[in-house]
């Protein structure tokens, strides 16, 4: 069940809904909302792989997104930089290796950086998501390999956007790409 997403880039879809229910257990004793979540199947497959370092999980998400058609049309796929940057397995980047290697896409790991450390999480107000980002995201326009062409970014998960919106507005306006396309695993079901 692919979701289009809107934004500023030319096109955009999630795989699928990250939960398909999710139920309140409660605060534990540090005061944490605790959930009993229902995942999708793409949803569970990003979680075992992001979550429990699960790293053969990888394959089946790549073979899931064969319904996504068209992705042999990209010249590139830019994996969204991780904001743990110290996680024992990068899912994003596993993921589009995975998937450029499929489809014969180049892969461009490290064309965007994020010399943030701040978790997005916890930021609700849509303008102080922005202002982190604006900072902590990079493009690597050195070689000058965006210009006029079509590139793929890929994140595993979709909450507000504000990430993919940031990305997408360096590699038009600084890397001069021709057209900026979007795929992310999962999307949650709010915007929070």
């Amino acid at each position: 069940m692919a979701i289009n997403l809107d934004g500023n880039w030319t096109s955009g879809k999630a795989f699928d809904l990250h939960t398909v229910s999710s139920t309140h257990l409660g605060t534990d004793e540090s005061g944490h909302d605790r959930f009993d979540n229902t995942r999708s199947e793409m949803g569970e497959l990003v979680y075992q792989l992001k979550y429990k370092g699960d790293k053969s999980k990888v394959q089946q998400i790549v073979t899931l997104l064969d319904d996504i058609k068209g992705i042999e049309g990209f010249d590139f796929i830019i994996p969204i930089p991780p904001t743990k940057k110290n996680r024992p397995v990068q899912p994003v980047e596993l993921i589009a290796e995975a998937l450029g290697a499929r489809r014969k896409v180049a892969v461009v790991k490290g064309a965007l950086t994020n010399s943030g450390s701040e978790e997005l999480k916890g930021i609700t107000d849509p303008i102080a998501r922005k202002e982190l980002l604006d900072e902590a995201l990079e493009l690597d326009t050195s070689q000058g390999k965006f210009k006029g062409r079509k590139v793929l970014l890929i994140d595993d998960l979709y909450r507000s956007g504000s990430t993919l919106r940031v990305a997408t507005d360096l590699l038009y306006k600084q890397g001069e790409a021709a057209q900026v396309s979007v795929l992310t695993m999962t999307k949650t079901r709010s915007n929070r």
